[in-house]
């Protein structure tokens, strides 16, 4: 059974991977209206794996005898003023992200639910995983500047980025 603390944070976790989800469709969305047609299908790639993360939470949360909480959500942006831009607003949400999830484990651990910190040490892998891959993006399109080309390569190659390709062996 969940403790009322833990069940709280929980769903408050729900809404933001929901939000991750509805924040990451909006990009895509954006990305293909602007021709970026590899870069779109990453982020509507992404933005289903943040609905299968929020679906993870239901579950665990129902199954575990709390009730979650299926959220209202916020209107995300709809605009960006460049692909790097985006990214960073990416990057940036992702770091708010792995905050959000440390502090859920920090209350699982002052509630002693230590099967829910077990559960959560999942998402703890995917958020290293998820920002690495962020700052990888970020790395390539610091590195193509202004320069059309490389932009045009990078979105071609976007959607066989994976964080295996993007982190270095031994790391």
């Amino acid at each position: 059974m969940l403790k009322p603390k833990v069940e709280s944070a929980l769903n408050n976790q729900l809404l933001i991977e929901a939000e991750s989800s509805q924040i990451y469709l909006a990009m895509a969305s954006w990305a293909e209206t602007q021709g970026l047609g590899g870069t779109a299908q990453f982020l509507y790639k992404h933005s289903d794996e943040e609905r299968i993360h929020m679906l993870k939470l239901v579950q665990y949360i129902n199954e575990r005898g709390g009730k979650a909480i299926i959220p209202a959500l916020s209107k995300p942006t709809k605009e960006y003023k460049s692909l790097n831009s985006m990214f960073e607003t990416l990057l940036n949400h992702e770091i708010m992200v792995s905050e959000k999830i440390n502090d859920l484990v920090e209350t699982c651990l002052k509630e002693k639910d230590y099967t829910t910190q077990n559960f959560l040490q999942w998402y703890v892998a995917e958020q290293i995983e998820e920002e690495a891959l962020a700052r990888t993006i970020m790395d390539k399109l610091k590195m193509i500047g202004a320069d059309k080309s490389g932009l045009y390569m990078f979105d071609r190659d976007i959607e066989t980025i994976t964080i295996q390709s993007s982190v270095a062996p031994n790391q």
